[in-house]
């Protein structure tokens, strides 16, 4: 069985240990054809606590961690500045 990835954007990093990723579907509605925007978020595991608000992230699928984890950070494809300025 091939396993889900998904991209999404940091929304949450107060958890230890685990981050909110929010994923945005955009899909035409199936009678006014107007592109319709849903929102998932998905509580993921970072082992070293690296990921931080605005950050862009792969998460992969994964055992059940925790009651409502499912997923795990896979990557980090890109720094929020706001991140950035602080670890300076």
């Amino acid at each position: 069985m091939a396993l889900k990835e998904r991209v999404g954007t940091v929304v949450s990093d107060k958890m230890d240990k685990t981050v909110v990723v929010a994923v945005e579907n955009r899909f035409p509605h199936p009678i006014y054809q107007k592109t319709v925007s849903r929102t998932t978020r998905y509580k993921a595991h970072d082992e070293n606590n690296s990921v931080r608000v605005g950050d862009r992230v792969r998460i992969t699928e994964t055992r059940p961690l925790s009651r409502h984890k499912r997923w795990a950070v896979a990557e980090v494809i890109s720094h929020s500045q706001k991140a950035e300025e602080v670890n300076k």
